[in-house]
């Protein structure tokens, strides 16, 4: 059973009928616990075992932009950019996965993939977190060699995470629960790929890579501003659509 996590959303809101509007789209999603905005700070907080993506999309459905802000705790939360190596693509981000951990061993992964052919498709973590050479140098599955059990059948590995079924549009979403800690998954990388073990073509359009990173808690992340580029989150969040990233 998921345990219920708190997500935090920037959403464009001008009065108290937006507000109204968007909490009684969220409390129709199954899943939904709780919704309390702030029309003030233009903060929706969430809390349930509803995905991130699909939180986003109700929100979209009510003329509204979302911009996820944070999950979970602080040190619970993760997220994996995803992008092909080919040089024959030029638009490279093809997927994003958001990671909050809810209890001490299990950690809810939300994966969104777009642009890529359709069929089954794997995600798996990998050793390594060098993607210099995009999957080829990831290394093996994590956890492949700790889950062999002499005499007995090899257990899986904690690396393969499942798989997610891309549709005729390029499109795929899937939301997955792993008995793996945030912690154990920060610096290592992820591959999207029709194949769990390779090998590995870094031209391969439809093999997918990231690291994955440490991402902003509920109560992390106030800025509206990125320091780095100056834009502010919308600016941001247009850049994203127009790379494929939910």
């Amino acid at each position: 059973m998921i345990e219920p996590f708190q997500t935090t959303f920037s959403v464009p809101m001008t009065c108290e009928s937006c507000v109204k509007d968007i909490s009684t789209s969220l409390y129709k999603l199954d899943g939904i616990q709780k919704v309390d905005a702030n029309l003030k700070d233009q903060l929706v907080f969430i809390e349930g075992t509803a995905p991130p993506s699909s939180i986003v999309s109700v929100i979209e459905n009510t003329g509204r932009d979302a911009i996820l802000r944070g999950s979970g705790t602080t040190d619970s939360s993760a997220v994996c950019i995803l992008e092909t190596h080919s040089n024959a693509v030029s638009n490279k981000i093809r997927g994003l996965a958001r990671m909050v951990q809810v209890s001490s061993n299990v950690t809810l992964v939300d994966l969104t993939i777009s642009g890529i052919a359709p069929g089954k498709y794997w995600a798996t973590i990998r050793e390594a977190g060098d993607i210099s050479q995009g999957a080829a140098s990831t290394g093996g599955i994590w956890d492949s060699l700790k889950a062999k059990v002499l005499g007995s059948e090899p257990k899986e590995p904690r690396g393969i995470f499942g798989s997610v079924d891309v549709d005729a549009k390029g499109r795929g979403s899937v939301f997955l629960d792993r008995p793996v800690a945030i912690w154990e998954l920060i610096g290592r990388s992820m591959v999207v790929c029709p194949s769990k073990e390779g090998p590995f073509q870094r031209e391969d359009a439809n093999t997918l890579v990231g690291v994955i990173a440490r991402s902003a808690g509920v109560w992390d992340n106030d800025k509206m501003v990125c320091s780095c580029s100056g834009k502010n989150v919308w600016q941001e969040r247009q850049e994203q659509v127009s790379q494929g990233m939910a």
